[in-house]
């Protein structure tokens, strides 16, 4: 049942709002307007009456000087308002309102994983992403937290030409949130259903004439609708820009996050009965305590005008993370599993993890443009290099079956909990470095070809402790791009696009080999839209077909749990369409469809498994049909400033088990309501209401015995008070 209520901690949360209001009515007194983030513009100073204030917009770091609307592939944008809206804390969650993202196995519950057009990673790793530029993703930091988050970018197709060892599917890129010389912020308290509370803050202003900081970030306590299960989160993202000279400046920007969380491998599903416990049901053991993940981050950006027509960009990026817990999974062998036999004991492994992750790069990026007769290139010429460790130690207990079990009707807590031995240590040292020339030329007014060109060469060395193993593999790569773009209007425009990407694998297989390196290749063919159509309706967004193949893909070893294998070769084409569209003066509409037919392109057959995986086969959590829908109706009209909303999403049945296609996890929608209005100049009032229907779904799955439950119908309010 639905739980909401404030107690004495969330009172003080929300009477904090109200002491700092004189300290925020101090701030908000240097500042007549809150700044705003763009996209693709420079610097530049506004001249207000009699007084000069500076507002910095920031271009889009590494991408050169050519708009995404020239570029020949789709490019959609979850912005700002729509993780305000939706009332989002969670990158996971904001993804899911682009169609073309699947979300995949979450490690018990402690990272952001998910598939693009069809293709996932690493079962048993986090899915790699962007931060302005720099890869973000490797390692494990955790849920990404959304409070320092400008706008989130889906580049689609392989990005392995510029930005290298990426996956066919496409790139996420996150912009943070810069620093301003506009005092402006906010402070905003929220409780939720099943005892959900959080503090999130903003602030930004100058500190001289040249010099600006921004610091954001939030604290949250999180119960859960999962019985035992918790997730607190304390993170920090502090930033400075220095203005060091007309043509020169200097970004800094750091992260800091601490989360603790119950290990959790969500219910048990028999005979795709998903109702066959309650999705409160933890299956795991309480006393094995928080998982906690400790991360950092640097991220260094210099930036150099050399002239009106040529800039230079050059940036020094470092993480660090590990992820430290115990944890009692549900045991996935069949020959070790009681629950096969009397429908009710569940065996399990208790295990510990001790994962652990350092992650150097620069990259450094030249770009603008040059007329050679009548055409104009417009270039970006890059190198980057990277140094990456990566620790993954796994410790196990594994009796014998029925040995450290539970009775998934009638479950018992707080029984003896069996010592852990070393099942591997994994030690892995990747080096790289790649060099890559991008020309966009402008062929006609009309016409625009695309070529790219990279060259990638690393090394990787893996250590295997438990096995006394050492394995080494060295590989270069180049990766081209070519595409075509014709301007048919300013309103709409036609692409095709050809590339070809890798990227290394870590990790070994059971038997202590590395991984070879993915390698991919895609075709696209496309539309852009940005104008009024239909009795001058504004609608903007993008058309996309695509085909792309995929090799050396890894999938979970249901013989040797904790381990990956090679699948094979895999295919994905589809159509994917993103609009949005102002309706009415007062009405808009957002639209994200995808049809993906994603399937193997090989027959598979692992002797360890015993089973034949025929060509054709669809991949584990990767649905046919998905879409999202939000409708957001400004108030105005009825005098409140404010306005209410309606999203809808829909997810179509999937596979639930790579090696067992008999287990698919049923399709579901999803309605939710939301609504902000002012209650004064600065108050803001939020409400959202998710999952209205109380829909019962699986959200994602490993296996019929670790599938990921969604949540029930909740609720969430928040205060802002915004300067």
């Amino acid at each position: 049942m639905t739980s909401f209520y404030v107690p004495k901690r969330t009172a003080l949360l929300l009477g904090a709002l109200f002491v700092l209001n004189p300290i925020s009515m101090l701030l908000a007194a240097e500042s007549s307007q809150s700044s705003s983030q763009a996209i693709d513009t420079v610097s530049d100073a506004v001249l207000d009456t009699d007084i000069e204030r500076l507002s910095i917009h920031y271009r889009q770091a590494y991408r050169g000087n050519v708009s995404s609307t020239e570029l020949p592939q789709a490019i959609s944008v979850l912005d700002e308002q729509l993780i305000k809206d939706a009332g989002l804390t969670r990158f996971q969650d904001v993804l899911d309102y682009s169609a073309s993202v699947a979300r995949q196995n979450n490690g018990g519950g402690l990272w952001d994983s998910f598939s693009l057009r069809g293709f996932p990673g690493n079962e048993n790793m986090p899915s790699g992403y962007l931060i302005n530029g720099f890869n973000g993703g490797r390692g494990f930091s955790g849920h990404r937290d959304l409070s320092n988050v400008a706008y989130v970018e889906i580049l689609k197709g392989p990005g392995s030409a510029l930005y290298g060892r990426s996956e066919p599917g496409g790139t996420v890129n996150i912009v943070t949130k810069k620093p301003q010389y506009e005092t402006s912020g906010y402070l905003k308290a929220s409780a939720g259903s099943f005892d959900q509370y959080r503090l999130e803050g903003d602030v930004t202003s100058g500190l001289t004439d040249n010099l600006a900081f921004r610091i954001n970030g939030a604290w949250q306590e999180h119960d859960s609708f999962r019985d035992y299960v918790f997730s607190d989160k304390k993170i920090v993202t502090p930033s400075m820009r220095w203005q060091i000279s007309e043509k020169a400046s200097l970004l800094y920007e750091m992260e800091y996050l601490k989360q603790e969380q119950l290990f959790d491998r969500g219910i048990i599903v028999l005979n795709n009965d998903i109702n066959t416990v309650p999705r409160s049901r933890y299956l795991g053991e309480p006393n094995d305590g928080a998982t906690e993940v400790n991360a950092t981050g640097h991220q260094l950006t210099y930036d150099y005008e050399l002239n009106d027509d040529w800039s230079l960009t050059a940036g020094y990026n470092y993480r660090d993370s590990s992820l430290k817990g115990y944890s009692s999974d549900a045991e996935l062998a069949k020959g070790r599993q009681s629950l096969f036999d009397d429908g009710r004991t569940l065996t399990r492994q208790h295990r510990y993890r001790d994962y652990a992750s350092e992650d150097n790069s620069l990259r450094l990026e030249l770009s603008g443009h040059m007329d050679t007769g009548f055409i104009r290139h417009n270039l970006l010429l890059g190198a980057d290099a990277y140094r990456y460790s990566l620790k993954t130690g796994l410790y196990r207990y594994r009796g014998q079956k029925g040995e450290y079990a539970i009775d998934i009707y009638e479950p018992q807590y707080g029984g003896p909990q069996p010592e852990v031995s070393l099942l591997y240590e994994n030690n892995e040292t990747q080096k790289a470095w790649g060099t890559y020339l991008q020309d966009q030329m402008d062929l006609t007014e009309k016409w625009k070809l695309h070529l790219g060109l990279r060259f990638d060469s690393y090394q990787q060395d893996i250590s295997e402790v438990a096995k006394d193993t050492l394995s080494e593999q060295t590989d270069s790569r180049v990766s081209p791009k070519v595409g075509l773009v014709y301007l048919w209007s300013d309103a709409l425009s036609f692409y095709s696009s050809y590339s070809e990407g890798f990227l290394p694998l870590s990790g070994t297989d059971f038997a202590g080999k590395p991984f070879e390196a993915e390698e991919s290749q895609s075709v696209e063919l496309g539309m852009k839209f940005n104008g009024t159509w239909l009795n001058d309706l504004p609608i903007n967004g993008s058309l996309a077909v695509f085909d792309a193949q995929k090799s050396n893909i890894l999938t979970s070893d249901p013989i040797n749990v904790g381990f990956s294998a090679t699948l094979g070769k895999a295919k994905s084409s589809g159509v994917e369409l993103d609009l949005v569209a102002e309706l009415t003066e007062d009405l808009q509409a957002k639209l994200s469809y995808a049809y993906l037919n994603t399937r193997t392109a090989n027959d598979s057959l692992n002797p360890d498994w015993g089973v034949l995986i025929p060509a054709g086969s669809p991949l584990v959590n990767v649905p046919k049909h998905t879409a999202s829908v939000i409708l957001k109706q400004d108030l105005n009209r009825l005098s409140i400033d404010g306005h209410l909303g309606l999203s809808w999403r829909y997810v179509d049945s999937r596979l639930g088990d790579s090696a067992d296609p008999s287990f698919q996890l049923p399709s579901y929608q999803l309605v939710g309501l939301f609504m902000n209005t002012h209650l004064s100049d600065n108050f803001i009032l939020g409400v959202n209401l998710d999952n209205l229907l109380d829909e019962d779904y699986i959200a994602s799955s490993y296996s019929a015995l670790w599938a990921v439950p969604g949540e029930p119908r909740s609720i969430k309010v928040s205060v802002s008070y915004e300067f």
